[in-house]
């Protein structure tokens, strides 16, 4: 549900703030106050497509805002998920702002997303129906998901358990048909994956490996300079002429009786002993290196070969050695399926038909249901349409059977419609009118309201080119909407405006040289006042404030009814 919306700078609006409230919620006023603009505001914050034409004239920026309650909407709290976004206290934040450039940046809850993601999550909030926006009657695409709607559970399990086992054909059918389109390409990438694993795997190659051998590469190829380096040091640390560490040792037993004369000569001592005895560590080390050292020379030309080996495979798999034994392990992988294929193959043709003769089987099972459903649809739907005096017409869900699989079954399905008697059903979205598609979607808002789940539904002018009782028909429809989600509706109608629970009127007013849209939220005296407006026109007489008073008086009536048959 709507529970805040605040608009800055758009289009002729430089500031509004409204609260709206659960029930059916009317807009009113004259032509062109800009009670579009407000369900153009929403519409943007639920991800349509925006324009720097909305920015209010030298603004810098349009700023809209709307606060949702989504405690029970559970699309919603699923999208949200999907994207990684929190909810605090059951609301929903949306944010956009517009910028003459053309960019926008969007929030929700706070976190900035981009414009696909706003629409994923506002199409769970918010449905917006215009005059000539009933996209999903106009679009026999979406007329198969309308009828699994209307089946229900029933029909959504059949459906799921359908899809789950195309996928599995699918799949199967897609390594068939990879196999098929190309066996050359298929033999041969699979003699290059045995080579290069074979090629790998005979190199046994360790991950710290290249270092190792480097290091012992160098030590083999500096052997003279190392064998000099050590046996010098050992000979002058060792010196029977002059001798380092004897000379410390001699410095440290001088000082040794005066150690404890004075903290400092303490100091001095203990240095000489580190010394003494590192020059002794070093000794001993140098002697082991001594001892260790050899010169190989087949060592040096097989670690040599080895390097040569790792370089050529780095170029072919890689920068690193990791980066080879990582390719190794995913040219393992790929190879072992293709093996797996390949022995399988002559399985594969019947795994293949197997699947397919059980999605077939399932996809006939489903068709049976929606069938049911149909015709159940077709009864609900002409019931709602005698209600709305349209009780001449013929509804209708025609049924085309795909010769392929597709992922939603095997039913093409479109409705069709009889609007004169005698006359054939021809497809809905090439015959029906602007009036008779308002009826046809507030027939079947009416019967999809308990389920759809959306928060909020918005009707911009739907009621355009009906009066009399067809009005008090539709009104009486939007009221029952209005019982199971939030209704805004704009409309130029007295009588929808007077079944309605809450009322706002929407005014146009020039100050400064400006236009700016005002919006009030009526009270009964000013409900009346309104009505009377719509009835009359420009003079108000005391005959249209009686008839607007006992029009909303039929309305809180007619409200019960619906209540009491609900």
């Amino acid at each position: 549900m709507l529970q805040e919306l605040v608009i800055h700078d758009f289009a002729i609006i430089e500031r509004l703030s409204l609260s709206f409230e659960g029930g059916m919620t009317t807009l009113t006023g004259e032509t062109g106050a800009g009670k579009s603009i407000i369900i153009d505001a929403v519409g943007l914050l639920a991800g349509g497509r925006g324009s720097s034409d909305f920015i209010r004239t030298g603004a810098a920026k349009a700023t809209l805002e709307g606060l949702f309650d989504a405690r029970t909407n559970s699309k919603t709290h699923e999208k949200l998920a999907l994207f990684g976004l929190e909810t605090e206290d059951e609301t929903v934040l949306l944010q956009r702002d517009l910028y003459p450039s053309g960019r926008n940046v969007c929030r929700v809850n706070g976190r900035l997303v981009n414009t696909t993601t706003l629409r994923e999550i506002g199409e769970t909030l918010v449905d917006i129906h215009g005059q000539n926006e009933h996209q999903q009657l106009m679009r026999p695409e979406s007329h198969l998901g309308l009828l699994d709607q209307f089946g229900g559970a029933a029909v959504r399990k059949l459906r799921l358990a359908y899809q789950e086992q195309f996928e599995a054909y699918s799949k199967l059918r897609q390594a068939q048909q990879k196999k098929q389109a190309n066996e050359q390409e298929w033999a041969q990438r699979l003699d290059m994956l045995e080579f290069q694993v074979n090629e790998i795997d005979t190199a046994a190659l360790q991950p710290d490996e290249e270092t190792q051998l480097e290091q012992e590469r160098d030590r083999l190829a500096n052997y003279q300079r190392i064998s000099d380096a050590l046996q010098h040091s050992y000979d002058l640390l060792g010196n029977e002429t002059f001798s380092p560490i004897d000379s410390v040792g001699s410095a440290m037993e001088s000082m040794q009786p005066i150690s404890q004369i004075d903290p400092e000569f303490e100091t001095i001592t203990e240095n000489l002993q580190n010394v003494y005895y590192g020059l002794q560590d070093v000794q001993s080390e140098l002697s082991r290196q001594l001892d260790q050292l050899e010169w190989d020379e087949g060592r040096l030309d097989a670690v040599e070969k080895r390097l040569d080996l790792i370089t050529q495979l780095k170029r072919k798999y890689g920068d690193s050695v990791a980066d080879i034994i990582a390719y190794g392990q995913k040219a393992h992988t790929e190879l072992a399926s293709m093996q797996a294929t390949e022995q399988g193959a002559d399985q594969l043709d019947d795994q293949v038909a197997k699947t397919q003769a059980a999605a077939k089987q399932l996809g006939h099972t489903l068709s049976e249901a929606r069938h049911k459903a149909a015709l159940k649809l077709q009864k609900a739907i002409h019931k709602q349409l005698s209600a709305l005096y349209m009780e001449k017409t013929v509804f209708e869900v025609h049924f085309g059977t795909s010769t392929a699989l597709r992922s939603d079954g095997i039913d093409q399905v479109e409705f069709y419609i009889q609007t004169n008697p005698g006359e054939a059903a021809k497809p809905l979205a090439r015959i029906a009118s602007g009036g008779e598609l308002s009826r046809l979607m507030l027939a079947l808002k009416t019967i999809f309201a308990e389920s759809d789940g959306v928060t909020s539904i918005i009707f911009d002018e739907v009621d355009t080119g009906v009066s009399g009782r067809v009005a008090q028909a539709i009104a009486n429809k939007i009221s029952v909407i209005a019982e199971y989600s939030q209704v805004l509706c704009i409309t130029h109608l007295p009588q929808v405006a007077a079944m309605s629970d809450h009322e706002y009127v929407i005014e146009k007013k020039v100050s400064d040289g400006r236009t700016q849209t005002e919006v009030t939220k009526l009270d009964e005296p000013a409900r009346i006042d309104e009505l009377a407006r719509m009835l009359a026109g420009t003079e108000i007489t005391p005959l249209a404030i009686q008839h607007a008073k006992e029009l909303l008086a039929m309305a809180a009536t007619e409200k019960d009814k619906l209540r009491e048959t609900k």
